[in-house]
């Protein structure tokens, strides 16, 4: 089935729509994948009356292909393999400058959007994990690989649209997976939004602000 979203909030609400077994229900967090699922992760929280929290992911691009990923790294320096391309590119040295440089990337995100939450804590909670859409998989797939190691109880990947072939892999890993859309023909994540602007550190903070009634 193919959907088109007017925006990331809008895929939210829909998103949500499909996860109402989760409202109200304690033990259950929201993770954004920043910076572009972060609101649409915003939207499930919302829907949900759920918390709401970020789990960093960064994509590794290939040298001189950065929209071509070899894997991802993500909260606790878990690295994952893209396991569709030779594993000693992942290794190679030249690649070890863009992984450093990811790295970098991640802890800069980690102190801007945690500064004042403190560590990002899953053990026994049931994790919703929410992106914009997914082409390849590989930077959910270590947002899953990543959860598990800080103790998620049960994981659940949520994506208003991915390719085929990444929601395949990624339902091989979760222990559940809800795609609103799996285009046959899938180019990339924004050709399924009408609106569908880069999302801004200043964005992703305000949306992570716990809202005024919270103590």
């Amino acid at each position: 089935m193919t959907i088109r979203f007017a925006d990331r909030t809008e895929a939210g609400y829909a998103l949500a729509a499909r996860l109402t077994e989760y409202a109200g229900q304690t033990g259950v967090l929201v993770l954004g994948l920043p910076r572009g699922g972060v609101p649409v992760a915003f939207a499930v929280a919302r829907a949900l009356r759920a918390p709401l929290d970020v789990l960093i992911v960064r994509k590794i691009g290939a040298p001189g292909q950065p929209e071509f990923a070899l894997g991802a790294i993500a909260t606790g320096g878990i690295l994952v393999p893209n396991d569709e391309v030779p594993a000693s590119w992942i290794e190679a040295p030249e690649v070890a400058a863009t992984v450093e440089a990811e790295r970098r990337e991640l802890a800069r995100r980690e102190q801007a959007y945690r500064s004042g939450r403190g560590a990002l804590t899953l053990r026994g909670k049931r994790v919703l994990l929410v992106d914009d859409g997914a082409a390849t998989g590989s930077s959910m797939l270590a947002a899953v690989n990543a959860a598990r190691l800080l103790g998620a109880r049960q994981i659940t990947v949520a994506l208003p649209v991915a390719s085929i072939d990444a929601a395949e892999k990624l339902s091989r890993e979760a222990d559940r997976v809800v795609c609103l859309s799996t285009p046959a023909s899938f180019m990339a994540v924004g050709q399924w939004y009408e609106d569908f602007p880069q999302t801004s550190d200043a964005e992703v903070k305000a949306l992570l602000q716990p809202p005024p009634n919270d103590p």
